[in-house]
This record gives C-alpha cells, structure tokens and sequence, in this order.
C-alpha cells in the first residue's frame, strides 16, 4: 500500500462490532477475521449500489474471483469493539474491481488493504470486461473516483 487511507476518502462504511468468537487467546481479533469482515462489508457496498450480489453479476453470465489480498495490521481490535469498515472502489480495470479498505474504531485507524477482484465468465472462468452498468454506478456512487 502506498499511503494510508483517511476516511474522508470513502463513501461507504459498515459498522460491525466484534464478537467473543473472533478473539484469540492474545484477547485480540485473530487476523483471518479482517478477510471475513472485508467480505462483509464488500457485500454490504454491493448492496448499497444497487446490486443483489452475486444474482445480478449472474445475469451476464458473469462473477467476480478474487485474486489477490494484503491487509496491514497497525493496532489490534478486541472483543466488542465497535469497529467502521470503509470500502471503496479504488480502481477501475478492464475485467479488475479493487477496493480499498480500512477498519477504524474510535477514529483510529487498525487495518487497511485491498483486495482485487478479477471479472470472469461463470462457466469458464476466463476474465470478462466488468459489465459497463455496475461502471456506471460505481462511478456515480463513490466520492473519490476509482482510478482507470
């Protein structure tokens, strides 16, 4: 990751807060958690846009893959922490979405990252252009424009 993300960046958070069954014996959030709290929050982003994930995709024949994760741990989270996730669309590709993603609690920053989403054919799972309407939104929906 190149900076850190301020949430004065994005559009869309998710408020989640932490359960007893996330901590580990450290009485911190073990970090495989952060992948299953991004993916929560990606789906809500979906929702927030509009779309019935993946239902809508599936109508084009298409689905999204993922394809590459980094996350960067800067403080831990722990047991009942209410916690803001913000996910953005960073960036545009040709058949790639990544988002950006950062997990704040009390305005304090603990995780950011991304995860990169390649578009693809359901059935034969080779990459497909993203579909020109969730371009759309997407661009109408975000603050700060994904880049090209």
């Amino acid at each position: 990751m190149s900076s850190l993300p301020e949430a004065s960046q994005f559009t869309f958070f998710h408020a989640l807060r932490v359960r007893w069954a996330e901590v580990d014996p450290q009485s911190i959030v073990f970090n495989g958690h952060y992948l299953t709290y991004a993916d929560v929050a990606i789906t809500e982003y979906f929702r927030a846009l509009g779309v019935a994930y993946p239902a809508d995709l599936a109508q084009d024949g298409g689905d999204f893959f993922a394809i590459r994760t980094l996350l960067e741990y800067r403080a831990p989270a722990r047991f009942d922490d209410q916690l803001q996730i913000g996910i953005r669309s960073a960036r545009l590709g040709r058949s790639s979405l990544t988002f950006a993603l950062g997990i704040w609690r009390d305005g304090e920053l603990l995780t950011s990252g991304e995860i990169v989403y390649v578009h693809a054919d359901g059935a034969t799972r080779s990459s497909a252009p993203l579909p020109q309407w969730l371009r759309e939104k997407i661009e109408s929906f975000e603050k700060t424009q994904p880049q090209s």
